[in-house]
């Protein structure tokens, strides 16, 4: 008997009058999983389109593939060069002395193992934490797992310093899929980018260890600076002093979060969201538009004070996650504007938002988590604005 016949023949008990009706949307989570959807449109006048739910998010994590794999060999090699000046400890190194893989950064290999060993963990806690969440809200709601989860869990896991301890990456994900997405409704309703809400709420509940110098490297002892934090401190010329620079930027062989080091990396991804029409050109031209502008207008303006007004707009693409922002989250169809106009203004919104708060909040470098869920709250006000200025247009039209 096929998987597909055994499927069919336990049915019966999860559906509507079933005696496992009440696990349904578990049944039909696993189900959606393996196989495509049952319910297709086949008849005029409804509209039809081979892009279902499932693709769509399968497309988002296909995308992500680069990111991971640049993510896990950066993390690998940040930790092997910070090791040959400080003693290997902990679960990691004993498994990687044990199995004889090493600890030297010229070899890929041995970097992309120990970047798995720090990547795995905490995605396997985001999947497993959230998980229980979604089918928890589901099972009560009475209605099917989305695939979206999936896409989240994924961009969390990324967003994450390497270092974050496990209960923390629980907490994070929890706040994100309850707070973030369920208590509005779940998938498709939540204003909110539910991943970026789960990184906002740990950055703000334990500033001193999401914002440490030290997280960014997984090496105990180890301390060093981002980017970013040392254009604000000296400006970009003491860049090149700490070896940072904007090849190896664009590269992702820098110190930062697991998956949002690669500019490279997140082009990649960006193209195929782009060719298979998952991500809107409208967000992505806005929002370096709006990135570009100002940065070149601050970059007019100059200050004596303040090295980061000098900071190119080049620097801002390559340096912390503002592409993988603009890649991921501001692409994210739920939370951004739905209309073409406000697709632009969304963008730009953000682009300049992610420069302000880089250039002139000092206490908050990075800027891009936060300029995007601004922007996510202004989504539903920006379209608002668009209809009915297309509406006064028309109105003028027939007068």
């Amino acid at each position: 008997m096929g998987v597909r016949s055994f499927f069919d023949r336990i049915e019966p008990h999860f559906v509507k009058g079933g005696r496992y009706e009440r696990y349904f949307p578990m049944y039909e989570m696993v189900e959606s999983f393996l196989f495509t959807p049952k319910t297709v449109t086949t008849a005029a006048p409804h509209a039809r389109s081979y892009v279902d739910m499932k693709r769509i998010m399968t497309y988002v994590v296909i995308a992500t593939i680069p990111c991971i794999i640049m993510g896990l060999y950066n993390v690998g090699l940040q930790a092997n060069t910070a090791l040959a000046d400080f003693p290997a400890t902990g679960w990691r190194a004993a498994l990687i002395e044990f199995f004889g893989i090493g600890f030297n950064p010229q070899n890929p290999l041995a970097n992309f193992l120990h970047g798995l060993l720090y990547f795995l963990p905490i995605y396997i806690t985001t999947l497993v934490v959230g998980g229980i969440w979604e089918v928890l809200f589901a099972t009560v709601r009475r209605h099917e797992v989305n695939e979206g989860f999936l896409v989240t869990s994924m961009l969390y896991a990324l967003i994450m310093p390497a270092t974050t301890p496990l209960w923390q990456v629980a907490l994070g994900i929890s706040f994100g899929v309850v707070i973030g997405k369920e208590v509005f409704g779940g998938t498709g309703k939540n204003f909110l980018n539910p991943a970026l809400t789960g990184r906002a709420f740990l950055y703000f509940a334990y500033p001193a260890q999401m914002s440490g110098d030290a997280i960014w490297v997984p090496v105990d002892g180890f301390t060093g600076a981002t980017a970013l934090a040392v254009t604000a401190a000296d400006g970009v010329q003491a860049l090149a002093a700490e070896g940072l620079t904007w090849t190896s930027s664009f590269i992702g062989t820098i110190p930062g979060s697991i998956g949002e080091t690669s500019t490279l990396a997140c082009l990649i991804g960006l193209a195929f969201l782009l060719v298979t029409r998952i991500a809107n050109f409208r967000l992505v031209l806005g929002c370096l538009g709006g990135m570009i502008g100002f940065s070149l207008l601050l970059n007019l303006i100059g200050s004596d004070s303040n090295p980061m007004f000098a900071m190119p707009w080049y620097w801002h693409l390559v340096v912390g996650g503002y592409a993988f922002g603009l890649v991921f989250m501001v692409t994210e169809p739920v939370s951004a504007s739905h209309t073409n106009v406000g697709r632009y203004i969304y963008g730009a919104l953000i682009g300049v938002m992610v420069v302000m708060i880089r250039v002139i909040n000092p206490a908050f470098p990075e800027g891009m988590m936060l300029a995007i869920l601004f922007g996510n709250v202004f989504a539903p006000l920006i379209d608002h604005f668009v209809v009915q200025a297309n509406i006064k247009r028309r109105a003028r039209r027939n007068v």
